[in-house]
């Protein structure tokens, strides 16, 4: 490759930027416009649920199939594709006449985000010299940070100003923006996989496996969640056996086997989210339904951690190059339980200032917590397994958020059942609440312990 233009370097870093951006700002500012949504579509707590998950879970079970494809069959081109896809779901938000509308709207919205977040991450790795990427990637992770911290408040802002389908405008415009730049500033990269075969068996296996899971958790109590949980267990088992004998696996499993760094951080990552992502879902509603906040007042004050969490972000990194990523990871982990711990005490009468202050303890324990960590499952593995390390990571993260919204659809299905979060049910909403913040405290509790698990990284600069 010649010597790379700062041109291409600088469009490549602008539309993997906006495009780091988009996605979070979308979650973060389609919480806030939760109850607004619930309202105009008449949806219940559990359809409610579906407009979050639906996005993640398409995303989920794409993620890894679509950026082995963008490996094979090039990046640039996946990645406007998924651009395209994603406005043009985005579109169909806007016009939205009924709930199941909207949530299929963002399921393919979800698969247009999968193609953008699996070759992102690539296309900016390959675009700068090594000795540049940690502050490139610094760059485009303070874009994810920006996005779920402006996204609380614009969201809010256009929700109580303009109506919720702005949110979806704002995402078509600035969708159309990033294929305009990808079309018109980066030529199409020649691919070094075309010789290899696309593994749709093993595709097939683990969308199954994802879908039957992540479904089952919604229909539970019920004996055809058992049913659906069950299967998804036997496929994903299917899966790993299945990928062990693929000559062009999905995913590495030995990896997984022979790397106990790689192995560890991967989980520690998976319960970190589960514990966490469902949080602002939660006090989006907490503090629109029972602290009667207007959208915007509700998104200033959901904007706390990530704001906390952008500014602690970077210190940490860089924390993490000088001591054991294990420790400093650990500690954001014990820093988060607390957090959570204090947030199973809410209830009608809880000041919002006290909220305030679980939102900064949790956003100090996320940023403690995640760049380490990223630096630790980064650094365990060898230059040619970056793809895949970041697409598991990737993985990772959206299953971890799946599993949070799992948890909380089944605590809703059980405590309020097909109601809506009105004030007759306010008593229900603030059961569910309490059950769902004790489980996730638990769950982050055995997070410390994977995190310690994965023993020293530097010293033993043999990472094998």
């Amino acid at each position: 490759m010649a010597i790379i233009s700062n041109k291409k370097q600088l469009s490549v870093l602008l539309v993997t930027t906006l495009s780091s951006f988009l996605t979070p700002f979308m979650g973060s500012a389609v919480n806030v416009a939760l109850p607004a949504i619930a309202k105009e579509l008449s949806m219940t707590a559990m359809g409610l649920s579906w407009v979050a998950t639906s996005f993640i879970l398409t995303a989920a079970i794409t993620l890894i199939p679509l950026g082995r494809l963008a490996d094979i069959y090039g990046r640039r081109r996946m990645f406007i594709y998924g651009a395209m896809i994603f406005t043009l779901a985005s579109s169909f938000c806007i016009m939205s006449p009924t709930q199941s509308f909207l949530i299929a709207a963002r399921a393919i919205q979800g698969i247009g985000g999968a193609m953008i977040f699996s070759t992102g991450t690539a296309m900016l790795i390959s675009a700068f010299p090594p000795g540049e990427r940690g502050k490139i990637l610094g760059i485009n992770i303070t874009a994810v940070y920006i996005g779920l911290t402006v996204g609380p408040f614009i969201g809010g802002m256009l929700t109580q100003y303009l109506g919720w389908r702005y949110i979806f405008l704002f995402t078509v415009f600035l969708g159309a923006t990033i294929v305009y730049i990808t079309l018109s500033k980066i030529e199409s990269e020649v691919s070094a996989h075309e010789d290899e075969g696309f593994d749709l068996t093993g595709s097939i296996i683990y969308a199954i496996a994802l879908f039957s899971i992540m479904f089952g958790f919604s229909e539970l109590p019920s004996l055809n969640a058992a049913f659906l949980i069950g299967t998804g267990i036997i496929f994903l088992v299917l899966f790993v056996f299945q990928q062990l004998k693929s000559p062009f696996p999905l995913v590495d499993i030995n990896l997984f086997v022979k790397n106990k760094v790689f192995a560890f951080s991967n989980l520690a990552a998976l319960i970190n989210y589960s514990a966490t992502f469902v949080i602002n879902f939660l006090l989006s509603l907490y503090l629109q339904n029972i602290k009667v906040l207007t959208p915007a007042e509700a998104g200033s004050v959901l904007i706390a951690a990530p704001a906390v969490q952008a500014f602690i972000s970077p210190f940490a990194g860089r924390l993490s190059d000088r001591f054991e990523p294990q420790i400093i990871a650990s500690i954001g982990m014990l820093m988060t339980v607390i957090g959570l711990i204090l947030l199973i005490f809410l209830n009608s009468s809880t000041r919002v200032n006290y909220v305030l202050f679980c939102l900064i303890l949790l956003g100090v324990g996320f940023a403690l917590f995640s760049s380490p960590n990223v630096n630790a499952t980064m650094s365990s593995v060898e230059t040619k397994y970056y793809g895949i390390a970041s697409a598991t990571l990737g993985t990772m993260r959206l299953t971890g958020q799946m599993f949070s919204m799992g948890i909380t659809m089944l605590v809703f299905a059980i405590i309020l059942g097909n109601h809506p979060i009105s004030p007759a049910n306010h008593h229900l909403f603030l059961k569910s609440t309490k059950l769902i913040f004790s489980i996730l405290s638990v769950l982050c509790l055995g997070g410390i312990f994977a995190s310690l698990a994965r023993g020293k990284m530097h010293g033993n600069n043999n990472h094998h």
